[in-house]
């Protein structure tokens, strides 16, 4: 919304303050600034206020607002005034504001840094977290203001207010004075506050996921009147699932004599149900949308799912309805899974919804699969179907223009019903805060994510959300970095859920193989040692083997204390006349499921060719109670170094992922029809728990950092080094430029001397101190030593003018090639390190040794910022020549902990000063003591937007 010409002209209207947010209850509101235009609003909210309200904003019977008090409360400069208002419906349901005040408590301007501020909300909207979502909003803008404390006067007996203030989590202070209690509040953000930002933000996304998935009652809108269509398939759906809410069909054209269809009440519109409705599927064409969700809106539905097609994934014409979409059902409150979607299910027996095109409710089970795409929807419950797998929520959301991947991940982190969250994405629109929910709730279940359209550098049609820059290599250490089981495939993310969903974590990688056919078993042992396992010799039971055998080598396998985990193989028996006995799969499936249900809590899985029944006796559900995931015990805080490349498993000396004497929870054993399916579902599992395991004792920065660190110095130069009018693009800094900033946080970075001539190279040496090195700085010869731009251990005058006429005489002039030259640095191990800002997932660390492990075949491993002391830790040992590192072939190890120091203080570095937006410390040569960062590139520009920072707010694509 725009200002009137009446607005104060040199304070231009702050559309950034605009904002929609989802409340406690699950509904959604817009705040914006207040205008002059909102007079009559602004009365009409008051009206509708108690007086004991009234009473308690004014201190006094407060009946009416005056003429003057409505011109106060809607003029503001937007800078030493300000005034936020909620909305629903078109309509004030809430109203905050500011007055900036100096010490003596009268009204001021800058630079004074406290304001006053009182909250209004309507009585039948209080209790839906109002006043808590206003406050993060207005104090978000008041800091943007330069205002540093609010100061409120609230009567003794308005507790909710009180409470209001005192569990936002700032820093604040409490009299009582005149018959008042006096507040104080710090808005500086601090820990406890932005905890209780992001949990009140949990419970208000998965509540408006709950609202969908739980209704007591839907209209179908677009239900045809014969038989066929999307609408009527959908109805269709929801009362072959035993739906245990009430079912309405919508139709505006229905002839007058027509009271039902397929049984249930038929109507031409909302308003003539006359009882509430809580969910609205809308498969109507895409121009009689806008009218259908106004009805909805009009009638207090709490949310829709919107299956008509001809939106983002139409162009641009079509993006642009579906952003008027959005902004239309959030206008009344509701939430949207869609457009363009296939439909959502919900198993639970006390709901029964399958409000989707899938044609038959898939079987229950504690699995939450959330999909953008409908076909690959389909691909996935046909193939659970197939597996045996059951579900307890399916959603496929389309061009997910509202509700996304996020919400379902706020919603499953606390839903006892599901314990493996499938997620089939195909765009990130908030990464930043995805990684944040995927670390929380992998925490406590399993999150198994395939990313689509990772290489085309562009978003998939309908999908209208900010374009990444990273690598999809870099995206997916970022993801394992939150305990993210990232996988290639579908198939392989149902091989990963059917495990994890059925099976306890394993404590480590040590596998127990036993089965039937030799061949198989050597396959399965292959197989594991290609996944990074530690497999034992597999046991052949023979060809003859029974049931019985089975289950008494499973037993055994599992009793043993040296195992983690069981693959099991099978074959077909070949009776006596030489045919092959494929029958027997129940019974065989008995004896393996009898046997885990007596042993320790291990996992176990199937890997079978061509048994008959095998698959569909091991899925059958032996208890519906949720797996058991004791908590792991902590593993020390620093990884062990790694002895070879492939040496990713835990050691074997790893802390139990659970207590081996615990009781088993019967659950369903997944089987696989090859080898390397199951190994690999059981790697990811491995690597799962291993990761649990460190993240229940998480990393922490030293506290020596802070010793070595001037964070106002480096401030300040940053600050002279943009100007006062910085350019947008930003500044690469010069050499000496980036050796100062960077020695404010301890990073000390080897002095160069330019050398434009033989003469200013010996006076450099001299100045330097022999040994020297030569090097050209041209951007095409940097740090490429394999072309000749690089002269090290030059030990005297002579061998420097030689090695200059050499350099000058092979590569070129002296001004294309910009020679320096450098003091030696002592021997070791060249690195890179990196840091930089992407403007969707945030401040990322990386890691590499230099050249050609790096450049050529992409070994770099990457951390999110602020890193921990395990994330540096883990960061050198992940890569594939780590080993380089830590004494490979007999070499000296380098000093891998000075190594950890400086990646924490560049992690620190770009934390703390937003503005540094790429670093790159190339080459850093690691020595058996200390390190030489030898090359140093910084780039500074106006700090982006960090909207993870800010008040909870909906993405707006």
């Amino acid at each position: 919304m725009q200002p009137s010409p009446e607005q104060s002209p040199h304070h231009a209207y702050p559309d950034h303050w605009e904002a929609d947010v989802v409340l406690r209850d699950g509904g959604t509101a817009r705040i914006r600034p207040i205008t002059t235009d909102d007079a009559e609003r602004l009365v009409s909210f008051y009206e509708q206020v108690s007086d004991e309200s009234k009473y308690y904003r004014f201190f006094a019977p407060y009946p009416r607002l005056s003429a003057k008090d409505v011109h106060r409360f809607t003029h503001h400069d937007y800078v030493d005034r300000v005034g936020l208002a909620v909305m629903v419906g078109g309509e004030f349901i809430a109203t905050v504001r500011f007055d900036r005040i100096n010490a003596q408590g009268r009204p001021a301007s800058a630079p004074a840094d406290e304001a006053e501020v009182a909250f209004l909300v309507q009585d039948a909207h209080q209790g839906r977290g109002v006043a808590s979502t206003l406050l993060e909003h207005i104090a978000a803008v008041a800091r943007e203001r330069g205002i540093r404390r609010f100061a409120a006067e609230v009567l003794p007996a308005n507790n909710k207010m009180i409470k209001v203030f005192r569990d936002a989590g700032y820093t604040q202070q409490r009299s009582f004075e005149d018959g008042a209690v006096h507040l104080t509040l710090d808005l500086e953000p601090t820990a406890e506050s932005l905890a209780v930002q992001r949990a009140r933000e949990q419970r208000a996304e998965a509540r408006s996921v709950q609202r969908l998935l739980a209704p007591g009652s839907v209209a179908v809108i677009g239900a045809g009147r014969t038989p066929g269509g999307v609408g009527r398939t959908v109805l269709r759906n929801l009362l072959g699932a035993g739906f245990t809410g009430r079912v309405y069909a919508v139709n505006s054209a229905l002839a007058a004599d027509q009271d039902t269809i397929d049984g249930v009440p038929a109507h031409r519109s909302l308003g003539e149900i006359g009882e509430p409705v809580d969910l609205a599927v809308v498969a109507v064409p895409a121009d009689r949308v806008p009218e259908a969700v106004a009805d909805c809106g009009e009638h207090g539905v709490q949310g829709l799912v919107v299956l008509s097609a001809g939106y983002a994934e139409w162009g641009a014409e079509g993006r642009e309805r579906q952003r008027e979409l959005v902004r239309q059902a959030r206008s009344y409150g509701m939430r949207i899974i869609g457009p363009n979607a296939f439909g959502i299910i919900n198993n639970s027996d006390a709901v029964r919804l399958n409000a989707s095109l899938a044609p038959e409710r898939p079987a229950s089970g504690r699995i939450g699969l959330f999909t953008q795409s409908g076909a690959i929807g389909i691909a996935l419950l046909s193939g659970l179907y197939r597996r045996g797998a059951g579900l307890s929520t399916f959603i496929s959301a389309g061009n997910r223009a509202d509700i996304s991947g996020n919400d379902f991940l706020q919603y499953w982190y606390e839903d006892p019903d599901t314990d493996v969250a499938l997620l089939y994405l195909e765009s990130l629109g908030n990464p930043r805060k995805f990684t944040r929910l995927a670390r929380r709730t992998a925490a406590v279940k399993p999150v198994v994510v395939v990313k689509g359209a990772r290489h085309s550098g562009s978003t998939p049609p309908g999908h209208a959300v900010p374009v990444s820059r990273i690598p999809d290599a870099t995206v997916s250490a970022l993801m394992r970095q939150a305990g993210v089981i990232r996988v290639d495939t579908v198939t392989e993310m149902v091989d990963a859920g059917l495990l994890l969903a059925g099976q306890p974590l394993p404590a480590g990688g040590r596998v127990a193989i036993l089965g039937n056919s030799e061949s198989l078993g050597l396959l399965t042992y292959d197989a594991c040692l290609a996944e990074g396992l530690r497999p034992r010799p597999p046991v052949d039971l023979t060809t003859a083997a029974t049931p019985q055998d089975f289950r008494d080598a499973l037993a055994e396998a599992l009793a043993d204390g040296g195992c983690d985990a069981v693959i099991v193989t099978a074959i077909p028996w070949v009776g006596e006349d030489g045919e092959a006995e494929t029958g027997d799969g129940e019974v065989l499936a008995t004896a393996l499921r009898a046997a885990a249900a007596t042993g320790p809590a291990k996992p176990v899985a199937v890997v079978h060719v061509e048994i008959g029944g095998l698959a569909e006796a091991l899925a059958a559900a032996t208890s519906t109670v949720a797996q058991q995931r004791p908590a792991a015990a902590p593993l020390a805080s620093r990884p062990a170094p790694p002895t070879a490349p492939a040496a990713t498993a835990p050691a074997p000396d790893d802390s139990a992922a659970t207590d081996p004497e615990a009781p088993r929870v019967p659950g369903r054993i997944p089987a696989y029809p090859a080898a390397e399916r199951a190994v690999r579902a059981l790697a990811e599992a491995v690597k799962y728990a291993q990761w649990r395991r460190q993240a229940a004792v998480p990393g922490k920065v030293p506290e020596f950092l802070d010793d070595t660190i001037d964070e106002p110095a480096a401030a300040a130069l940053i600050d002279t080094l943009l100007g006062r009018d910085p350019d947008p693009r930003g500044r690469p800094l010069e050499h000496d430029e980036a050796r100062e900033l960077l020695a404010c946080y301890g990073i000390a970075v080897r002095p160069t001397l330019p050398a434009p001539g033989p003469e200013e190279a010996v006076a450099a040496a001299a100045r330097l101190g022999y040994p020297v090195a030569l090097k050209t700085t041209a951007p095409h010869l940097r740090h490429r030593a394999d072309l000749g731009g690089v002269r090290l251990d030059l030990g005297g005058e002579s061998a420097l003018r030689r090695a200059y006429g050499e350099l000058t005489g092979l590569l070129g002039k002296p001004a294309e090639l910009r020679p320096v030259v450098q003091a030696m640095a002592p021997r070791g191990v060249d690195t890179v390190v990196r840091a930089t800002i992407d403007p969707a997932a945030g401040a990322v660390l990386s890691f590499g040794l230099a050249g050609a492990p790096s450049e050529l075949l992409g070994d770099t491993a990457h951390r999110l910022v602020p890193a921990t002391d395990r994330d540096a830790a883990e960061l050198i040992r992940s890569i594939r020549a780590a080993p380089v590192l830590f004494g490979w072939r007999g070499s000296a190890p380098v000093d891998t902990a000075a190594l950890e120091e400086l990646l924490l203080r560049v992690s620190r570095l770009v934390d703390d000063h937003p503005e540094v937006v790429s670093i790159a410390l190339e080459p850093v040569v690691v020595a058996t003591q200390g390190l030489t960062v030898l090359g140093a590139s910084v780039r500074l520009s106006p700090p982006p937007a960090r909207t993870d920072l800010g008040p909870r707010r909906l993405s707006n694509y």
